[in-house]
């Protein structure tokens, strides 16, 4: 049985990047035993202010639940195994327990990338990412250059 390991924080991004994942015909597809780990996003750090460590819990575990929703059946629908894991820690320090507890897996970081900000990455040897540290102070310098020319 394959196995693979998918980071996921936008179900409707992560199911684009399943589909050639899971696009082998019948004859030449072996079940897979998908291990999908929710990436909740973050709170910001004034929110302790308003929210307990216990609702803090139940909302990442809300939202969680409502990521596999969405992703699971489809993984189903192909007569694969899905078992749902949320997130702790950093992603490096999860993927060796996963790795560990379930042996040896592929692994897919299917999380949408945001604009001006870095990923954590999810295995040693991803590479990081170059383009989103030019992409805030290309913005600025572009727009810059339109200031200048639209005061002459």
């Amino acid at each position: 049985m394959d196995k693979i390991i998918v980071y996921v924080d936008d179900a409707e991004y992560a199911q684009h990047q399943l589909v050639p994942m899971e696009g082998k015909l019948p004859g030449q597809r072996q079940p897979t035993h998908w291990i999908v780990v929710a990436c909740p996003p973050r709170m910001t750090r004034h929110i302790s202010k308003w929210v307990n460590h216990t609702a803090r819990a139940n909302w990442r575990n809300k939202w969680a639940e409502r990521l596999f929703a969405q992703i699971s059946p489809g993984l189903q629908a192909l007569g694969d195994q899905v078992t749902p894991v949320l997130s702790h820690g950093p992603l490096l320090e999860m993927t060796r327990e996963l790795l560990e507890k379930h042996g040896v897996a592929r692994v897919l970081d299917a999380r949408r990338p945001k604009f001006g900000q870095d990923m954590a990455p999810v295995t040693p040897d991803q590479p990081a990412s170059q383009d989103a540290r030019w992409a805030v102070p290309g913005a600025v310098a572009g727009m810059g250059a339109f200031l200048v020319l639209a005061s002459e």
